[in-house]
């Protein structure tokens, strides 16, 4: 599971209008990083219509739809801190959004992953305040 997350797909400290913003900033840092096709992250704004990928405790996950599954090239996850926070709907608000893209069923493994580490709000919270790449990286290559 190496190089599934890597500096260059951690974007700190991101300002987005909204979450349609915010998605295109984490599926743009998986695209740069050769994991996804462009194409890619209009999947993961149509799964985002579909049922709100926001899990709780001021994270989402956005991810691209089943159909999706051709535009990946290989499995690799970005995360994007938004400190002042990102309205998800429903009086949900996400400060980290993790995006993932995975081949076969890898994202299984995956996304349990994330979801244990995120399950403890102690956790979200020193991800969105860290101030390095190099910090989350650790707390998340604990867990990936």
């Amino acid at each position: 599971m190496k190089n599934i997350l890597t500096t260059e797909k951690i974007m700190l400290n991101a300002k987005a209008a909204n979450k349609e913003e915010a998605i295109r900033l984490a599926g743009e840092l998986l695209v740069r990083a050769g994991h996804v096709t462009a194409q890619y992250v209009e999947k993961m704004l149509e799964r985002e219509e579909l049922a709100t990928t926001y899990i709780g405790s001021g994270v989402a996950i956005p991810h691209g739809t089943n159909e999706a599954k051709a535009e990946i090239q290989s499995t690799g996850i970005s995360v994007v801190q938004v400190p002042d926070g990102v309205d998800f709907g429903e009086g949900n608000t996400a400060y980290l959004l993790v995006g993932i893209a995975a081949v076969g069923d890898e994202h299984l493994e995956v996304l349990s992953n994330i979801a244990i580490l995120c399950s403890e709000e102690e956790n979200v919270k020193r991800i969105v305040q860290a101030s390095t790449a190099e910090e989350i990286m650790a707390m998340f290559t604990e867990e990936v």
